[in-house]
């Protein structure tokens, strides 16, 4: 350290508004400390407020035994089979053992609540995985709880509601995809429920009901105002500091002056990753290298991570994210992932060639990776097209495009994208396909989805393609062929929604340096740090699940509630 004064002083500065960094202070908070949270945009919640807000937790104690039997040695030996070698069984053991401690403190000390979901695991075939009841969502709430503190929560990602404006549950949501019994009455409530807030819509298109990843972080946001600790926005982290072997401090910027302030018990990082940082994508995401193609908030460029580095943490899988296929709209603020539209019954994804490559119903994450991993010269995957017919079309959404609304009463910028043929051959011409690859891609496909039959990848026939599929449809839910005109296409890159590799981290969330030793006073968690999960992603809630547990964990260590 160079002698010069602190600004300001506190125990612990906590860098970051997502679900992690929220539950980390408020841990702190209850052990004694003073706590600081930073946000350096005008709204809090990260990553987290735009998501759907489930938390993976196994062997939770909120699932129903009756239902789900679950165990820790069940967990390690999933998440095991699926980190390929890459994450410390330690630290694994750490995120098995205390996610349902996390999950049980933050439902009794705060006003967050969950809910155990019947979502199967992504890979629930593999041995230790479950058919459901890992996954956990949040109790909704209504916004009007935040007061005016409601228009700075980042708002839910187009992606995650109706028509892009429009919150819903997932027990809303399922029967308006397949059109089960009782969606027009679904359809009547969600639209009773926005436009019957007469209040709030003269005032904005926000819906107030609040859900997910918002309905997480406006009560983890109440939990602090409970505690009187305000969220900081407008304030950014330039640097860390230093003194000997431990972080004393950091400069942030605030109003537009830097400010010193020191962290007598240490800094916790929950920042986010670097999925918006261009230089950082390059270097880093060779073959994903395009920052527009994320649907991860535009503010994730990396600056905790960047910090660390400067003072001597280590980095490990920088090449690694939450993968996921993404639709870019031209002048929206985010990319738009294709989390469930590839599981309905009646798209194809193809490469620029014509010709599929992978099971279009498997999670975002195992699409989004093939689409790198087939990206090759003879057969480019980036874009690739999802293809859907009329009938598609009419009854489900795909990305931006909804159904049963004409074309023409889209947004201009969807219509701009969006590829609409009379035949197979105009629409192989359209997009620089050989005829013949396209007609003989499209004929096999069609043969065999009409026996509710793919040979080719299997699609439908594990449980988590089936979880989004079509239950009025048989034999396979997953699959029709593609047979009613008009014809259509969009363009789908190899996207994400956020970095997952970053600082190396140990099981009290400590970030490493490069001899693999603790650096005294800085945590990382979140995507700031690189994955329990390592390269893999086990479920519904396995970002944000870990995120809040290490978060936990290192409100705890850095107070020394745990030891």
């Amino acid at each position: 350290m160079n002698g010069e004064a602190w600004d300001r002083e506190t125990d612990v500065l906590v860098v970051g508004s997502g679900g992690g960094a929220l539950t980390a202070a408020i841990v702190a908070i209850d052990a004694g400390a003073k706590v600081v949270i930073i946000e350096k945009s005008d709204l809090y919640g990260g990553t987290t407020a735009t998501s759907g807000g489930v938390v993976w937790i196994p062997n939770s104690g909120l699932a129903d035994p009756a239902l789900h039997q679950d165990s820790e040695e069940e967990a390690l030996t999933y998440i095991g089979a699926l980190t390929e070698g890459l994450v410390p069984e330690d630290q694994m053991r750490a995120f098995v053992e205390n996610a349902p401690r996390m999950l049980d403190y933050i439902t009794s000390a705060t006003d967050v609540r969950y809910t155990a979901i019947p979502y199967t695991d992504y890979h629930a075939e593999l041995p230790g995985g479950k058919l459901g009841y890992r996954s956990h969502m949040p109790t909704p709430i209504d916004g009007r709880a935040l007061g005016a503190d409601l228009e700075h929560l980042r708002r839910n990602h187009p992606s995650s509601m109706l028509f892009g404006k429009i919150s819903w549950t997932a027990e809303e949501a399922g029967p308006l995809l397949a059109r089960s019994k009782g969606w027009l009455r679904t359809l009547f409530r969600l639209f009773s429920r926005y436009y019957m807030d007469i209040g709030q819509r003269f005032r904005s298109p926000r819906d107030r009901f609040l859900v997910g990843g918002n309905a997480l972080i406006a009560r983890l946001k109440l939990s602090l105002d409970k505690r009187g600790v305000a969220i900081e926005r407008n304030t950014s982290l330039i640097e860390l500091i230093r003194d000997g072997d431990r972080i004393v401090g950091a400069i942030v910027k605030t109003g537009g002056k830097r400010i010193r302030v020191r962290a007598a018990k240490g800094v916790i990082l929950g920042a986010g990753g670097f999925e918006r940082n261009g230089k950082l994508r390059a270097t880093h995401l060779d073959r994903s290298t395009n920052p527009d193609w994320s649907g991860g908030q535009p503010n994730n460029t990396g600056d905790a991570l960047t910090a660390a580095l400067a003072v001597g943490g280590k980095a490990i899988r920088l090449n690694s994210a939450w993968w996921a296929p993404t639709i870019r709209v031209p002048g929206r603020e985010s990319a738009w992932p294709l989390f469930f539209e590839r599981s309905l019954p009646g798209c194809i994804i193809v490469n620029a060639i014509g010709r599929r490559y992978v099971n279009e119903a498997a999670s975002y994450h195992v699409v989004g990776r093939q689409m790198m991993e087939r990206n090759l010269p003879e057969a480019p995957t980036s874009p690739s097209w999802i293809l859907f017919d009329a009938r598609f079309h009419w009854r489900y959404p795909m990305g931006p495009l909804m159904p049963m609304i004409p074309d023409w009463m889209h947004a201009p910028e969807v219509r701009e994208i969006l590829v609409k043929t009379r035949s197979w051959d105009e629409m192989a011409d359209r997009l620089g396909i050989d005829r013949d690859v396209l007609h003989a891609t499209i004929s096999r496909f069609n043969s065999n989805a009409s026996r509710g039959e793919d040979p080719d990848f299997e699609r439908g026939y594990n449980p988590y393609d089936r979880y989004y599929g079509d239950p009025k449809v048989t034999p396979n839910p997953n699959l029709l062929p593609l047979e009613k005109a008009p014809f259509y296409a969009l363009p789908i890159f190899p996207g994400d929604i956020g970095t997952n590799g970053g600082l190396a981290t140990n099981g009290n969330a400590q970030v490493l340096d490069d001899a693999g030793k603790p650096l005294a006073g800085l945590y990382a968690i979140g995507n700031t740090s690189a994955s329990v999960m390592g390269p893999s992603y086990p479920g519904a809630g396995a970002t944000i699940g870990p995120a809040m547990t290490f978060g936990y964990l290192a409100g705890r260590h850095i107070t020394g509630a745990n030891r």
